[in-house]
């Protein structure tokens, strides 16, 4: 098979796809010609983002809008998929706040902890026996350098971000001796929605994120992830930690002033 073929109808499945790096890897796939499955909890966003990708490329698309924090919506979302699943990109997440351990607000804790954690379990429960019975499939998880160290204010993010870490290692030892994948893309910072979300909406602490710096783009790290999956079928790659020059630890960034 060509270098150029292997993700040719592929199905691939992304969570948390109606914005940001999951909102770029499906363009990035489509490119490829694999075909689509796109979850998240917008709706009318992943018909739009669907209508965009066909228009464009002569690949499948399937959308299903669902909270990946509800077990009963992941499980109903994956006994109604009339497709299998080769490649599962667990893209949700999101962070909540900045806030040290002594301020933090539990709603908070259980949104990371819900999405970031038990929703990246819940898909990858209920998809990964089906690619055991294949013996073929491949799983991505999205980490951060936040599961690789900590930060001030990040205690909670960073426990579900080294869960990531520690899931995905545990899931490549879970299926040793079969030819099923187990991937992690572990980006620094990326200008997306994520700090909109982390600030709740708050758009100026958002863009000072970013302010005299170039961040990774969403793009940046949809190549990364298709590259992941693109390997020959032995070739499994780990982790790939990814940061802009301008950082060089989740505290250490060079801004221009």
């Amino acid at each position: 098979m060509s270098t150029n073929d292997r993700l040719k109808n592929k199905n691939v499945l992304i969570t948390g796809a109606t914005a940001g790096i999951g909102k770029a890897t499906a363009f990035e796939f489509a490119s490829r010609d694999a075909n689509l499955i796109l979850t998240g909890r917008r709706g009318e966003k992943l018909k739009a983002i669907a209508h965009e990708i066909k228009e464009e490329y002569s690949v499948k698309v399937v959308t299903a809008a669902f909270d990946i924090q509800s077990w009963d919506a992941c499980l109903n979302f994956v006994n109604n998929l009339d497709q299998q699943v080769d490649i599962l990109v667990n893209n949700a997440g999101l962070s909540r706040g900045l806030d040290p351990i002594y301020e933090g607000k539990k709603e908070d804790w259980d949104e990371m902890i819900d999405t970031n954690v038990k929703g990246l379990l819940a898909l990858s429960r209920l998809i990964i026996p089906q690619m055991k019975d294949r013996n073929e499939g491949h799983v991505i998880n999205i980490g951060s350098i936040a599961g690789h160290e900590v930060y001030p204010g990040g205690v909670v993010y960073t426990a579900t971000k080294h869960a990531v870490k520690a899931i995905t290692e545990a899931s490549k030892r879970d299926l040793h001796g079969t030819k099923v994948r187990v991937s992690m893309v572990s980006p620094g910072l990326v200008e997306t929605e994520f700090s909109k979300v982390r600030f709740h909406g708050d758009e100026e602490k958002a863009e000072n994120v970013y302010k005299g710096m170039q961040a990774l783009t969403a793009q940046d790290i949809a190549e990364i992830i298709v590259f992941t999956a693109d390997r020959p079928p032995h070739v499994n790659i780990m982790d790939t930690i990814v940061l802009p020059v301008d950082q060089s630890s989740s505290t250490m960034v060079h801004r221009n002033e």
